[in-house]
């Protein structure tokens, strides 16, 4: 970093990515600074310049001495280790040491408490709300939200049939001739964790999974006009069960509400969908098995006259974008659930479903929501002929 760039920047105040620190002394404090830039993206510490924006120059010694705290931090009280850079930059009188912080590949970083920094404006805050915690190991690929254990369930819970049926149909075999209990079986396909459900199979294969999972179903309202009403509506509906159910009643739900129009055929003909129904297949499958399931809240499916919103619980998963996600690039998110849904959903790929969708109706929005930790799509429909 150059002078001028160095004065610019303190000109401009502290932000989410830059912090001012006049000094430092205490290689706890400053481990926790570097956490919280890792944890968010990267950023860079400023050490010479005071909240206000005053600058104290350090002298060559005082310089050693930060270099060497640096160092030991972000070697010692880090975890795991990182290595940020250092600048020494001069200005009038003496130097400011400009720390870069990289944003981290192996999140969450702690300090050597073991709390979890993240930014928050100009300033950090320690997480400490269990879902956070959650979703910072997930995105780490350290733990998938499918593979949770849910407690109370047990293998007397699975639907027996359905899940023999998809076993043939997924495996070519019939259960009975694995020489297994039912109990290695899901073990084997991670539906079973020490002896309870996973979320997985609790989606795939329970007898009725509301009583484990409530919040994890759609809720669809179709409303009159182009806005949310508080009262009235012109369908509405609840959708529980199984992750094949849901997908069944949301896609039924969004079909008896679309338009049908002739396009040139006959009267005896019940016309066209005013959007084509493999792209509501895709999308609502996509809506289903890469939602957050860390996230204690249903998807939702919105219809207007002007559009139809489809908002699923989690933001983009690591660094996808919505640019990413339009040229076809993916995350698994939920590794369990993907796995299998070519047998329960019409699932026909990994990444390919939001190409597909585009292809048969490109008149489709994408809105990642970090804040609102939601994603949205929305289907423009035409206009009424």
């Amino acid at each position: 970093m150059e002078t001028t760039e160095l004065l610019e920047v303190v000109g401009r105040g502290e932000d989410s990515r830059h912090q001012f620190k006049e000094d430092a002394t205490n290689a706890n404090s400053l481990a926790a600074e570097i956490v919280a830039f890792a944890n968010s993206g990267g950023g860079k510490i400023l050490i010479g310049v005071a909240d206000d924006g005053t600058i104290r120059e350090h002298d060559p010694v005082s310089v050693g001495r930060l270099n060497q705290l640096i160092a030991n931090a972000a070697s010692n009280s880090v975890r795991p280790p990182i290595n940020p850079l250092t600048e020494n930059v001069p200005v009038s009188t003496g130097i400011v040491i400009v720390v870069t912080v990289p944003d981290g590949l192996s999140k969450p970083y702690m300090d050597n408490s073991g709390a979890i920094w993240v930014k928050s404006g100009s300033d950090k805050r320690k997480v400490t709300s269990r879902e956070e915690m959650q979703r910072m190991f997930q995105s780490a690929q350290l733990i998938h939200g499918d593979d949770v254990p849910i407690a109370g369930t047990s293998i007397a819970d699975i639907d027996l049939d359905y899940f023999r049926l998809f076993f043939k149909t997924r495996f070519d075999q019939l259960l009975e001739e694995q020489n297994l209990s039912l109990l290695q079986v899901l073990s084997n396909m991670r539906l079973l964790n020490n002896d309870a459900l996973t979320v997985a199979g609790v989606l795939l294969f329970a007898k009725d999974p509301r009583p484990f999972l409530p919040v994890f179903h759609v809720k669809a309202v179709c409303y009159p006009g182009n806005d949310i009403h508080p009262t009235t509506y012109v369908d509405s509906a609840d959708i529980f069960g199984r992750i094949q159910t849901q997908f069944e009643e949301s896609l039924g739900f969004v079909l008896r509400n679309l338009r049908r129009e002739q396009n040139g055929k006959n009267v005896n003909s019940t016309g066209e969908l005013e959007i084509p129904r493999i792209v509501l297949e895709e999308l609502l499958t996509n809506a289903l098995i890469h939602r957050d399931y860390f996230v204690s809240a249903p998807v939702r499916i919105f219809m207007f006259d002007d559009r139809i919103e489809i908002i699923s619980p989690g933001h983009l998963p690591n660094n996808l974008t919505v640019a990413n996600i339009r040229s076809g690039n993916s995350n698994i998110r939920n590794p369990i659930l993907t796995s299998y849904a070519t047998k329960v959903l019409p699932y026909r790929g990994l990444g390919n479903g939001i190409l597909r969708a585009l292809k048969e109706y490109p008149d489709i929005d994408f809105v990642d929501d970090p804040d609102g930790n939601l994603f949205k799509v929305v289907i423009r429909r035409p206009k009424a002929a």
